[in-house]
């Protein structure tokens, strides 16, 4: 069984063609697919021919209900705050980012985001998708090598130890990997990685 997971598209329609050209079981989006929530529709159609086997999630760029309703539409599956069994493992998602100096529409204290992770607390084996990555890690590094992560999603990371995790929203590291604990980390970015849950293959870009 083979999960592609991807982020912050941010209407590179180019880049979304070519994810959706890639073979897979099943299609994870962790958020912002657009900027500031506009051009959804056009996103839409390029991810519809996977409708079925397509799960979204808001990041810092839509809201909750603006993902919820598009979801409705093209007939996606919501996954901010989901959890479903995939392969033997539970998958999980949370949308939305700490906040960040921009104020866009999806954005959590880090104390709430943590808070709504605690949902997810004991299941295993774990498969976390979240937009905002780790603070403190490769994954959260902006341009000045400072962090910009979520403190609730590295302790969350630490308490549960998933075999997995996935996350975007700092582009900049895009494609940063890094072991924590028992997890294998990555952020994906608009590239996107194709995780083979019947290999369990190390992490590597697709």
């Amino acid at each position: 069984m083979k999960l592609l997971i991807f982020s912050d598209i941010h209407s590179d329609a180019r880049a979304l063609e070519r994810l959706m050209a890639i073979e897979a079981d099943y299609y994870f989006c962790a958020g912002d697919l657009v900027n500031w929530a506009r051009g959804l529709d056009v996103m839409g159609e390029i991810l519809k021919k996977r409708a079925d086997r397509m799960f979204v999630m808001p990041g810092n760029h839509e809201s909750a209900p603006q993902i919820e309703e598009f979801c409705g539409r093209f007939g996606f599956r919501n996954f901010h705050e989901g959890h479903v069994e995939l392969g033997g493992f539970h998958v999980v998602g949370m949308g939305y980012s700490n906040p960040t100096p921009f104020d866009t529409p999806g954005e959590y204290s880090d104390e709430e985001l943590g808070q709504r992770l605690h949902a997810f607390d004991g299941l295993k084996p774990m498969i976390a998708i979240c937009h905002a990555p780790p603070w403190g890690t490769m994954l959260d590094r902006i341009t000045n090598l400072k962090h910009a992560g979520s403190r609730s999603v590295r302790e969350f990371m630490q308490r549960e130890q998933p075999r997995y995790f996935f996350c975007g929203h700092i582009h900049e590291a895009a494609g940063a990997q890094e072991k924590l604990g028992e997890t294998s980390a990555m952020n994906v970015g608009k590239k996107g990685y194709l995780l083979d849950l019947d290999k369990q293959a190390e992490l590597g870009l697709i």
